[in-house]
């Protein structure tokens, strides 16, 4: 990768790229729109020997000389004014997972899909480490691929977590294990269409072989067709929380099923796992499915799954204070995961939700309320846009908070004995804070502080 390549983008991922980059001896070009950044605290983040030119603002066909390739940000979308730049000179654009894949050893699990990603990933991982020596666990779940990828060998396993939008860019990239948890409306702001966006959920399968394997869930009817397809090279893998499988993994009531060459066995009862909800379970058997397909033994795959307990921001238990149980999930950026969300809790429900518009409608969220959800308290630039959504449906209990510490005073005054309060925003954080993350650690110090 001895070449001069143009890296979008300044953030976390941004400048793992252009760090593996310069480790395989290449000269990189890192390029931002925003003027404003510092240019010194960017530069700051490389050794003195690194070639490396920061360009920031519009983008001229004149600072593209001798560059041969692009490693775009997955936050930075195909539309950007610069990306045509790019275009009328022919260069190449690959996401950030192509090019870790093109310098990382080993084997392969990425998993995508709508919601689930983060806590498969993270419980799949678990499963591969108690296994295998060697395991990186990678992606959208915070340690970019770039980072990780220099420091695998031929026996390294890596599980990564892939969004739609590092989707967007891959060439031969080609997981060993593929899965696609469920497809739900999502970044319609972005992909414009769900055909696109299934198309592009779809893509991680695009160069997969028949010794490769593909999980999926069975009870999405676009993936359950997809599966069937007889183009699709890969052995796929069904999942079903709904329906008894012959072939794949079920759940059977509180157990964990799995159907093979006419025989069925119990794996474990849901009441031995320590995370929450049917969409969990959903995780946990797709996580089974690819730890079997790996190679690790299935006593492992069960005790993993049995010890591994919920990833931080999604649905996660954060206290109990005067007999309210307080859940953080701001991970749930989309109406589908913050429904799952509702459906777990274990009792009446406080629900705080809103943030940044990315064009998701908020009926079918709002009718899976039934008699479950209290009170609906908003904040955000969607909150007027939910609010009379909830209104059309005959939901009417509802307030505003301005930030995140009026919206938790708010439910601890509304909070009865034995309810919930749960942050599940169905929405982006942009905006009112930098990240999920953010949002979820800031709901967890209000609580901690009342």
């Amino acid at each position: 990768m001895s070449q001069k390549v143009i890296v979008a983008g300044t953030g976390k991922s941004g400048i793992a790229a252009a760090r593996l980059l310069l480790d395989m001896g290449g000269e990189v070009v890192l390029y931002d729109s925003n003027p404003s950044l510092d240019k010194k605290e960017i530069r700051g983040k490389f050794q003195e020997k690194d070639k490396v030119e920061i360009i920031l603002g519009d983008l001229k066909r004149t600072d593209l000389l001798g560059v041969e390739l692009c490693v775009i940000s997955p936050g930075i979308p195909l539309d950007a004014p610069f990306v045509s730049v790019l275009a009328d000179v022919k260069i190449p654009i690959w996401s950030e997972i192509q090019l870790a894949y093109q310098c990382a050893k080993g084997k392969l699990i990425a998993i995508t899909g709508t919601n689930g990603k983060t806590t498969t990933t993270a419980l799949t991982g678990e499963i591969m480490k108690s296994w295998f020596k060697d395991v990186h666990v990678v992606g959208n779940i915070g340690i970019p691929y770039t980072q990780e990828a220099l420091a695998t060998e031929d026996d390294s396993v890596t599980v990564a977590e892939v969004s739609s939008f590092q989707l967007e860019t891959i060439m031969d990239f080609r997981p060993d294990i593929s899965a696609i948890l469920n497809i739900t409306p999502d970044h319609l702001n972005r992909h414009k269409t769900m055909e696109c966006y299934i198309a592009v959920k779809e893509s991680i399968t695009m160069n997969q072989r028949e010794e490769d394997t593909c999980v999926l869930n069975y009870d999405d009817p676009v993936l359950r067709e997809f599966g069937q397809q007889k183009d699709l090279k890969p052995k796929v893998v069904f999942f079903s929380s709904r329906e008894e499988l012959k072939e794949g993994y079920f759940l059977d009531g509180d157990k964990i099923m799995y159907a093979h060459d006419g025989k069925k066995k119990e794996l474990l009862n849901v009441h031995e796992l320590q995370i929450l909800g049917r969409h969990n379970y959903e995780n946990v058997m797709a996580a089974i499915a690819m730890g079997a397909a790996a190679g690790v033994p299935m006593d492992h795959i069960v005790e993993a799954a049995k010890k591994f307990q919920a990833v931080e921001h999604r649905i996660e238990f954060v206290l109990e204070r005067a007999g309210v149980k307080y859940y953080n999930d701001s991970k749930g950026t989309n109406p589908d995961a913050a429904i799952q969300a509702v459906k777990a809790m274990p009792g009446p429900t406080i629900l705080i939700a809103g943030g940044y518009d990315k064009g998701s409608t908020y009926d079918e969220w709002i009718e899976s309320f039934g008699g479950k959800v209290k009170y609906l308290v908003l904040i955000g630039q969607t909150r007027e846009k939910i609010a009379q959504c909830a209104r059309e449906h005959g939901f009417n209990d509802i307030m505003y908070a301005e930030d995140m510490a009026e919206a938790v005073r708010v439910c601890a005054s509304y909070a009865d004995r034995g309810d919930c309060v749960l942050l599940s925003p169905a929405c982006a954080s942009w905006g009112m804070f930098k990240d999920y993350e953010e949002r979820g650690r800031i709901f967890k110090e209000c609580v901690r502080q009342l």
